[in-house]
C-alpha cells in the first residue's frame, strides 16, 4: 500500500511540475520496471494475506526486489520518478503489469480447476 501511495503522490507531483525529470544514470528498461512492479504487486498481496509466512521466511519485500534486480533504493526511486514523469509510458508499464497479473490469474484458475477435476475423479461414487 505504501508503494501505491508513493507512486500516486509521485505522479501527482510530477504532473504539477514544469521541470522534466532527468534520466537516471542507471536507467532501467521498461520491461524491467514492469517485472519489478509485478513482483512488488505479488509480494504486497502475499504480505497482506500471508504476513506470517513472509515473516517466517525473513523476506523483506524491498530488499528482496533490490537483491533480485541488483539495484538499490536510489536507483528504484529515480526510475520511478523518471517513468512517472511521462504519463503515457507509465500507463503503458502499468497496463503490462495488469496484463501479466491477469494472465497469471487465469493460469492459476486453470490449475485449480484441473486439481478439482482430478480430485472428483478419484473420489468414489456416492452411495445411495
Amino acid at each position: 500500500m505504501k508503494h501505491l501511495i508513493f507512486i500516486l503522490g509521485t505522479v501527482f507531483l510530477i504532473s504539477c511540475s514544469n521541470n522534466p525529470t532527468p534520466k537516471p544514470e542507471n536507467l532501467l528498461d521498461e520491461e524491467v520496471m514492469v517485472n519489478i512492479i509485478y513482483d512488488l504487486s505479488i509480494l504486497q498481496a502475499a504480505e497482506g494475506a500471508y504476513t506470517y509466512k513472509l515473516a517466517d521466511s525473513n523476506i523483506e519485500i524491498d530488499q528482496y526486489i533490490f537483491d533480485k534486480y541488483k539495484i538499490d533504493s536510489t536507483t528504484f526511486s529515480q526510475n520511478q520518478l523518471y517513468y512517472a514523469s511521462d504519463l503515457s509510458k507509465y500507463k503503458k508499464i502499468y497496463k503490462k503489469v495488469i496484463e501479466k497479473l491477469d494472465n497469471e490469474k487465469l493460469k492459476n484458475e486453470e490449475l485449480l480447476k484441473d486439481a478439482d477435476n482430478a480430485t472428483k475423479q478419484k473420489d468414489p461414487a456416492p452411495l445411495n
